[in-house]
């Protein structure tokens, strides 16, 4: 991650979050398996981060081995999400969470499957950046490396967002797509160009589109959880990205 994940840990219990202790004792239950949830979320996406931009890594340096670690990692993002779905159903059946509380959980199982998609796609990354490792560059993978780094920052501050259910922060993170969106359409325009200049870079431009594809989808699942963090801050549901 841009920084470590025990930073954004020691500030996931702000005071009068769903998460902050309550003085009632039948709250004490509750409240240890809500922290425990929300800190294991915070840890996955960490995971996730570190899983975009080891894909990126991969490619750039043209590592095969690097990929496929990449590759391999993706099956602890899927065993935490299962753990936390897990964990959520458990605490439903177990504390009889009250409204908001209910809320909060719900969501962050949304959450728990949006990092888990996003895992996938880093993986989908590594897997054509495994391909394109014995190959040389085509004009370095365009926009590819600064899409890929912009969406991890877009991890990053979506998981800030949910840690303070920032309503402002996730509405800004989810504005970020919008760049995402642009390199993504101008990485299209210019590997369709030179696919057609030459069929030679057929190969690796369908590959480096599959890639861009990815990563463009992480953008679009960093937007789903910005509306989660909207729907815990306001109750309404909103479509951040129309």
């Amino acid at each position: 991650m841009t920084g470590p994940i025990d930073e954004i840990l020691d500030s996931s219990h702000p005071a009068g979050s769903p998460t902050s202790a309550l003085p009632h004792p039948s709250r004490e239950g509750l409240d240890r398996e809500l922290r425990e949830i929300k800190d294991n979320i915070l840890r996955m996406g960490a995971m996730v981060e570190e899983q975009i931009r080891a894909s990126l890594e991969a490619l750039v340096h043209h590592d095969a081995d690097a990929a496929l670690t990449v590759i391999r990692g993706d099956g602890r993002i899927n065993e935490m999400q299962r753990k936390l779905t897990t964990m959520v159903a458990s605490t439903i059946a177990t504390q009889s969470p009250v409204a908001r509380d209910l809320r909060f959980l719900i969501a962050l199982d949304h959450v728990s499957y949006e990092l888990e998609r996003m895992g996938d796609h880093a993986g989908s990354v590594a897997k054509q950046a495994r391909k394109l490792a014995p190959e040389p560059p085509l004009r370095n993978y365009v926009d590819l490396p600064e899409i890929g780094e912009r969406a991890a920052f877009q991890v990053h501050g979506i998981l800030r967002a949910l840690v303070d259910i920032d309503e402002a922060a996730a509405r800004d993170v989810a504005k970020g797509d919008d760049l995402i969106d642009d390199l993504y359409h101008r990485t299209f325009d210019e590997v369709l160009e030179l696919m057609r200049e030459d069929p030679i870079n057929v190969d690796r431009g369908t590959r480096i589109l599959f890639a861009a594809h990815y990563l463009e989808r992480i953008g679009d699942r960093v937007t789903n959880i910005a509306e989660d963090v909207v729907f815990l801050a306001t109750g309404e549901i909103e479509d951040l990205n129309p």
